[in-house]
């Protein structure tokens, strides 16, 4: 999966973003910010059972902060009426209204629903934004269980949600 990662990362950090963040919660239980508050998910699971739940890919992806590759998820091109939901919990996230009709390979959303996605800060240097801080991602992840769903990015002069389609399980809209 590391290949993935780079590949999103490079295309993330080279093409997309011009300045933008990530936020990035890897923690599976309890996340302690620098001024020692401590956030707790509704959801917590042992590591042993997120990947029991998960596919490998998926576990990747999810907890550990991975990408899949470009135009590997069923949902980057399909502009189908429905909902999107975290794969790790079901918390409704997005809906196809939200959808920004962004050709580049992954899940793009002008915004997500209320209440539904939290932000952290992605130092990581993968991105080649440099780790003193200064330049570092917002990262989108589930709000009820932690799961990494993507970043928060600029593309064509917009902020908008790159979401990886391994994060989101998508109910069609009735007819």
């Amino acid at each position: 999966m590391t290949n993935a990662h780079l590949t999103r990362r490079g295309f993330m950090g080279t093409t997309a973003l011009a300045g933008a963040s990530l936020s990035l919660p890897h923690a599976v239980h309890a996340r302690t910010s620098p001024e020692g508050d401590s956030f707790r998910y509704e959801v917590e699971r042992s590591d042993a059972d997120w990947r029991e739940r998960l596919s490998p890919e998926e576990y990747e992806i999810l907890r550990n902060g991975g990408t899949e590759f470009p135009t590997t998820s069923p949902f980057w091109d399909d502009y189908t009426s429905g909902a999107f939901a975290c794969r790790g919990c079901d918390l409704p996230l997005y809906v196809s209204e939200y959808r920004a009709q962004i050709e580049m390979g992954f899940v793009f959303f002008h915004h997500s629903r209320p209440n539904a996605v939290l932000t952290d800060i992605d130092y990581s240097d993968a991105y080649g934004m440099g780790t003193d801080g200064t330049r570092a991602m917002i990262e989108v992840h589930c709000r009820r269980c932690g799961s990494h769903l993507g970043h928060i990015v600029v593309v064509e002069d917009a902020q908008v949600h790159c979401i990886n389609g391994t994060s989101l399980t998508f109910e069609a809209a009735r007819a």
